[in-house]
């Protein structure tokens, strides 16, 4: 059966045509299946019904699996999704179902979303959870999706003429830019005013430095907004945090940031991580000041640790403040960001999968 989650406002035409159906059925099954979030065919009314008891016999809309959800006292969802797919394990014949996370923060007139892009991650950033799951599989742009579309359909609003900004951060499981083909094609729909409709101001992804992904990412016409994770202050600490960082070293991953061609209205993002006796030092606060300081309209999100069974520990707030008073008072706008959802294993570098005794 052919899958229409994924497809885009390109192919859907094409498929309809193919089918014997005027190509303008695809922008109507293009609209209910993204802009009205209609998941099973008959429901779309917009179609005549012969041609949805065909669409029911020959394609499908798979969604994954709502395995768990875990409430946070801050009223953040962690969602455990399972994945149709299988992958093979080691050398044997042993299949084990894929499986992935996304975060759902409501707030006062917003919400954020925050979806993975791989099945675990292979970059392994030795401060994160999420790496030592490894790489298990990419991710479909049908299975970026649904990770938006579930969480904004369970969680619609009750009252449509209060609109909700949603925002979008591509900073679950995985590193975006080693999935690019299939991140660009999920984040074309969603960025399509046609399809989910969300504004580029309201999406980032955030990478780890993948230099050639950083590139191409800035020759794209629909794009999100650029993160990146610094989270050290010269090579050799960043060789052992993130070891993605001896193939990209900051020579190269910066000389990216200079080119990338930021729209009038965009900044560049760093993020640091704070580890406490690691990283969060006035030294290293200097030394992020002049790694930053050749950069146009940068600023800096200091992320204080999240727990985990890690060696590793949160920096005290009176470093974390010292720390972005200095950059601050260096011309580097500077913000700390706590994560939500830290109760419930949701947090940034929090996401390996684990099934806590408190699910929603």
């Amino acid at each position: 059966m052919i899958e229409l989650l994924g497809k885009s406002k390109e192919e859907l035409p094409a498929l309809c045509a193919a089918m014997g159906e005027p190509g303008y059925r695809g922008a109507q099954l293009y609209h209910a299946l993204y802009a009205e979030r209609k998941f099973d065919v008959a429901q779309m009314t917009n179609l005549p019904a012969a041609f949805r008891e065909r669409l029911a016999k020959e394609t499908r809309i798979t969604l994954p699996r709502i395995c768990q959800k875990f409430a946070s006292t801050d009223g953040s969802v962690r969602y455990l999704f399972g994945l149709e797919n299988s992958l093979s394990v080691g050398n044997d014949a042993a299949l084990r179902p894929a499986s992935v996370e996304a975060v759902f923060m409501p707030s006062e007139g917003r919400q954020t979303i925050c979806v993975s892009t791989q099945a675990g991650c292979a970059v392994n950033c030795q401060f994160c959870l999420t790496a030592q799951l490894g790489l298990i599989r990419n991710l479909t742009p049908g299975e970026i999706l649904a990770q938006v579309l579930l969480p904004l359909e369970e969680n619609r609003s009750a009252s449509p003429s209060d609109p909700i900004q949603t925002n979008v951060v591509l900073m679950g499981q995985g590193e975006p830019l080693l999935n690019f083909d299939s991140v660009m094609a999920a984040l074309r729909i969603m960025l399509d005013p046609e399809g989910i409709g969300l504004s580029p101001k309201h999406v980032t992804l955030s990478t780890s430095g993948i230099v050639p992904g950083i590139e191409k990412l800035g020759a794209e016409k629909v794009r999100p907004k650029l993160a990146i994770s610094l989270n050290a202050s010269n090579d050799e600490q960043r060789d052992v945090l993130m070891p993605i960082n001896k193939k990209y070293p900051l020579k190269k991953l910066l000389a990216a940031c200079r080119a990338y061609p930021l729209r009038p209205w965009e900044h560049l993002t760093f993020e640091y991580v704070m580890l406490g006796g690691v990283n969060d030092s006035a030294e290293d606060a200097h030394r992020v000041v002049r790694l930053l300081a050749p950069l146009k309209r940068v600023k800096v999100n200091l992320i204080p640790w999240n727990p985990g069974e890690l060696p590793y520990r949160e920096s005290i707030p009176e470093r974390i403040e010292m720390f972005r008073r200095i950059l601050t008072e260096k011309g580097i706008p500077a913000f700390v960001r706590y994560s939500r959802g830290r109760d419930v294993m949701a947090a940034c570098g929090q996401l390996a999968l684990l099934q806590i005794q408190t699910p929603a």
